[in-house]
Formats: structure tokens, C-alpha cells, sequence
């Protein structure tokens, strides 16, 4: 009796935790893409050299931010697959350009690792690292949903959302593209960020002008999504 009792718990807490994971999914993904949220957050990281690098150090090029880790088994090989093809759509204007891969599984993705992983899509996406509490905080803080998810032996994998991130010059949220947007329509938006001249741009707006939305003025947001969204495409997948 007392071990079904046990069991019962346990289903149960199962349950409650599944609910919970779901539900704060859908509320960082809602906040994400209804372009009234704040977005982001600074941070400092370690990169596969092990030298600290802050989102401020990247001010001046624009930012393409991904979350994802290694092990990943689709969405975040295709997604790295399409950005390398957009920075060589680019061409010269990819100097202006930074992608950082953020691990969400550092107990597994060593410094090692995450250069040979990353190097193996463009040598010039760069890989950072924290603690897995740190990337959990900074992945929350720019709408990117990610949690272990436990598997049979012992194993484990990432449930995380799959969004990429477009930042400006001045490391502001700027836009984000959905699972398997394809690198010519990352191209296209990239390009956009890289030909504004440095500073220029509309007045910020939103409730955090350093770093939430607003790097257009507020009644050109909605005009100006329907021209940059993809407009088809995988829905946003969780890998």
C-alpha cells in the first residue's frame, strides 16, 4: 500500500513539474514574439579559450544570439546550418557581423567540444559558456525556454526553444526568426541591421531602451514585422 501510495506521488509530482516547464514555455515564447515584452539581458561568458567575453564587447557589429548545446540531435544543426550559409550570403558584409552559440548544457559541452562543434558549421561562430545556472538565467532573460529533461539510464536531454536572436549595434533585441528559417531569408534580415549606419536608426522605445524592444518606433513595429517575419516555415519547435 505504501509503495503505490509512493508511486502515486511520484506521477503525480511528474505531472505538476510537466505543467509547470509547459507553462513557463508558453509564457517566454508569448513575451517573445508579441514584441512588448522586455527582452534581454547584459552578460559575460567564457569562450572555448577561455577568455571572458561580455555582449558589450561585441558593441558595433550586430549580434545574431543562439541557445542550444551539442548534443542536440536536429533543430539546432539545421538552425547553425542555416546561419553559416547566411554569413556566407553576406559576404564581406559578415565582418560586421557576431554569432554567438550559447551552451544550455555546459556539464557536457567542454571548451573542447564546443570549438570543434561550432567550428564545424563557420569558424566564425563563436561558442561561450557558463555555468548551467547562468545560462538558464541569461537564456530566461531573452525569452528562451530550457530545462533537462530526464531519459531512460540515467541520460538526459535539453528541452529548450529554438529561436534565433537578431540584436543591433547597441546589443538591443531587435527581431528573432523561428526554427529553420532558411539562411537566405536570415540573410536578408542580417543585412538590414548591417547597412543602417552605427547609431542611426528610429528613436528606442519600449520599457527598457539598452535592452528590450524598441529599436523602431512603436507604431512602425507591427508595419514593419509583417516585412520581416518569415512568413513560412517550420512552427517554433522545442528540440
Amino acid at each position: 500500500m505504501r509503495r503505490t501510495v509512493a508511486i502515486a506521488c511520484l506521477c503525480l509530482a511528474a505531472i505538476v513539474a510537466h505543467a509547470q516547464d509547459t507553462s513557463e514555455a508558453a509564457r517566454l515564447e508569448a513575451e517573445l514574439t508579441s514584441g512588448q515584452a522586455q527582452v534581454g539581458m547584459p552578460f559575460t561568458l567564457t569562450d572555448p579559450q577561455g577568455r571572458k567575453r561580455s555582449l558589450a564587447s561585441f558593441k558595433g557589429k550586430v549580434v545574431v544570439l543562439y541557445f542550444g548545446f551539442t548534443f542536440c540531435p536536429d533543430v539546432c544543426p539545421a538552425d547553425l546550418l542555416h546561419i553559416s550559409r547566411a554569413l556566407k550570403a553576406l559576404g564581406p558584409k559578415a565582418r560586421d557581423v557576431q554569432v554567438l552559440f550559447v551552451t544550455l548544457d555546459p556539464d557536457r559541452d567542454t571548451p573542447k567540444l564546443l570549438a570543434q562543434y561550432t567550428r564545424a558549421f563557420d569558424k566564425r561562430i563563436l561558442a561561450l559558456r557558463g555555468t548551467e545556472a547562468e545560462a538558464r538565467e541569461i537564456a530566461r532573460a531573452w525569452k528562451i525556454y530550457s530545462a533537462r529533461a530526464p531519459q531512460p539510464g540515467g541520460n538526459y536531454t535539453i528541452d529548450h526553444a529554438a529561436y534565433t536572436l537578431l540584436l543591433d549595434r547597441e546589443g538591443r533585441f531587435h527581431d528573432y526568426m523561428p526554427p529553420g528559417t532558411p539562411g537566405q531569408r536570415m540573410a536578408v534580415m542580417i543585412e538590414e541591421l548591417v547597412t543602417r549606419e552605427p547609431g542611426g536608426g528610429p528613436p528606442k522605445t519600449g520599457p527598457d531602451p539598452g535592452h528590450g524592444w524598441g529599436a523602431r518606433r512603436g507604431g512602425e513595429v507591427k508595419k514593419q514585422q509583417k516585412k520581416t517575419k518569415t512568413p513560412a516555415g517550420p512552427p517554433p519547435n522545442r528540440t
